[in-house]
Parts: structure tokens; C-alpha cells; sequence
């Protein structure tokens, strides 16, 4: 605490004017005062900085903890769906006890109901840049039990998917220093890559046909030949700088 002297030093030096104010002048009732209000300044201070501190953190750790709970609880599913557009990411929630049901594609949601009181049924939406028709079927099991299973185009995801490889070829592939994925779509000859759809160029060349793109300023060119053989009939091979790039599997 500031001594008696000191204090009337600091109040002369914060409101002397020539000639007039000394320390002498300032009575000891006067000074007591001026420190009274030194002491609750400097409370109010510490108080407001030290409350508003602690609502701030406190709000914004309660509100990202909250979040991520609320999340993780009522999540029942989650696809990984490859279409010539990309891989995209499906999340399902699905509150058993509020009736809340919530769609999440590639982390976006797209549908959000709540309260819903029939705890079965289906969700429909589109997934992709090629609004690819998806649907989520609710299905009792037994009890309290439920079972999510997610249609593509109609059909199950996993006969979309044995499908989609008898109707697809895909390529995977680094330029640059940037990995590149290459969908060919067989029945309608539609390349596409990391989500856009390429300008083609097809021509017919002595064995086939060759289908000429460019990706990142390299020259591109999809081969069709036949096998020679019904059962795997045409073979579709992408070229890329004069190389053969081999073919992945989703």
C-alpha cells in the first residue's frame, strides 16, 4: 500500500497546475478518498477483464464440445461412394429417441429433420456434381434395433458398385507434384477428372478408337481396342506422355 507521503507526491504530480497545488494542500480525508476510488477502479477492472475472459473461453470450449458430442451420439453411418465425379463421403444421423434425421454429404448437410415420430422410412437426395440419385432406407430390426442401408441410382450401393466396374474405367495418376484421378464412363465414351468433365476429341485409328484430352498442359489419349474375346469385349487403355498408365481399383 502507498504510503501517506507518496500518495500526496503522485496527486500533485497527476493534477498540479503553476502555482497553485502542493502536497500540503491535500488534507488526509481528501487523500483517503482519492485512494477509495484508486482501490475501486482497480477492481472494477480486474473484475471486468477477468469475468469477460472467462465467458469467452468458456462459451466457445462449451459450444465446440457440445457440437461434436451432439454429433458423434446420433451418427449411425457413414458410406464412401465412388462416382465419376469423385469419392464422395455420406454420414447419417439418426436420433432414435428426438426422431432427428440428418444428411451429410462430402461434410455439407443436405437434409435435417427433427422430431420426427415415425422412426422408419427414407431420405432422399443427390450426391455429386452429376446429381447421382442416392436414398437412405430405415429399417426396423428387432426392438430398438435399426438398419441403414444406402441405395445409389435404385440400387443397392453394392450392386452399384459391381456395376459401376463393368461400366467405368479409372486411372490414377500424379502430374506435377498433383495426383489426378480419370473416370472413362464406357456407355457414353464422358471423361472426367478430379470432378470436372473434359473436353474430348475421339477419332478412329486402324485398331480402335482413341478419345484425346489434355490434363495440366500433358497430352492425354484413352485406347479402345477389341479383346478378341466376347466375355471381356472392348479393353480401354490411357496413354499419357507417350505412357501407359495402369488401371485402379475403387
Amino acid at each position: 500500500m502507498l504510503g501517506y507521503n507518496a500518495l500526496k507526491n503522485v496527486l500533485y504530480l497527476k493534477w498540479r497546475k503553476p502555482g497553485k497545488l502542493r502536497p500540503q494542500h491535500f488534507s488526509a480525508a481528501i487523500l483517503l478518498f482519492y485512494f477509495f476510488l484508486l482501490l475501486i477502479g482497480l477492481k472494477a477492472v480486474c473484475v471486468t477483464m477477468a469475468s469477460g475472459e472467462e465467458i469467452t473461453v468458456c462459451e466457445d470450449e462449451v459450444r465446440s464440445r457440445y457440437s461434436h458430442l451432439e454429433k458423434m451420439t446420433d451418427l449411425v453411418a457413414v458410406w464412401e461412394v465412388a462416382l465419376s465425379d469423385g469419392v464422395h463421403k455420406i454420414e447419417f444421423e439418426h436420433g432414435t429417441t428426438s426422431g432427428k434425421r440428418v444428411v451429410y454429404v462430402d461434410g455439407k448437410e443436405e437434409i435435417r429433420k427433427d422430431w420426427m415420430f415415425k422412426l422408419v422410412g427414407k431420405e432422399t437426395f443427390t450426391v455429386g456434381a452429376t446429381k447421382t440419385k442416392a436414398a437412405i432406407n430405415i429399417d426396423a430390426v428387432s426392438g430398438f434395433a435399426y438398419e441403414y442401408t444406402l441405395e445409389i441410382n435404385g440400387k443397392s450401393l453394392k450392386k452399384y458398385m459391381e456395376n459401376r466396374l463393368k461400366t467405368t474405367n479409372t486411372w490414377i495418376l500424379n502430374l506435377d507434384g498433383t495426383d489426378y484421378r480419370i473416370v472413362l464412363e464406357k456407355d457414353t465414351m464422358d471423361v472426367w477428372c478430379n470432378g470436372e468433365k473434359m473436353e474430348t476429341a475421339g477419332e478412329f485409328v486402324e485398331d480402335g478408337t482413341e478419345t484425346h484430352f489434355t490434363v495440366a498442359d500433358h497430352s492425354c489419349c484413352i485406347k479402345a481396342v477389341s479383346s478378341g474375346k466376347r466375355k471381356e469385349g472392348i479393353i480401354h487403355t490411357l496413354i499419357v506422355n507417350n505412357r501407359e498408365i495402369p488401371e485402379a481399383v475403387e
